[in-house]
């Protein structure tokens, strides 16, 4: 088989997934109930989320919190501050994209 396969939760729990951790690319696959995020904390790439349902919360580095929604893509530059949370009562899902990997990148 030339292909290689992954797979990822269908479930409605609060999961944060590392699907595909390689030189290449971090793909992640997160699940958020209302109220439930991830710490604070800087990008550690270039990151590119995208809402596959649910309202997605995210305040970075001083801006007021923006809200995005299923079909929405947002680019993230690195090392930029970042709260993202689930602030809704639906579930949030998302993909996330590191690319480069982060581990291109050098400590500041």
């Amino acid at each position: 088989m030339i292909e290689k396969l992954y797979h990822y939760s269908t479930e409605d729990e609060t999961a944060v997934e590392k699907i595909i951790m390689d030189d290449n690319v971090h793909y992640i696959h997160m699940v958020f109930n209302k109220d439930k995020g991830l710490p604070e904390h800087f990008s550690n790439s270039n990151v590119y989320m995208t809402i596959i349902r649910g309202v997605l919360s995210i305040q970075l580095d001083d801006q007021d919190i923006h809200k995005y929604s299923k079909g929405d893509i947002i680019q993230i530059p690195y090392q930029t501050k970042m709260n993202v949370k689930n602030l809704h009562e639906e579930v949030l899902e998302l993909i996330v994209i590191k690319a480069p990997a982060p581990p291109h990148y050098q400590a500041k």
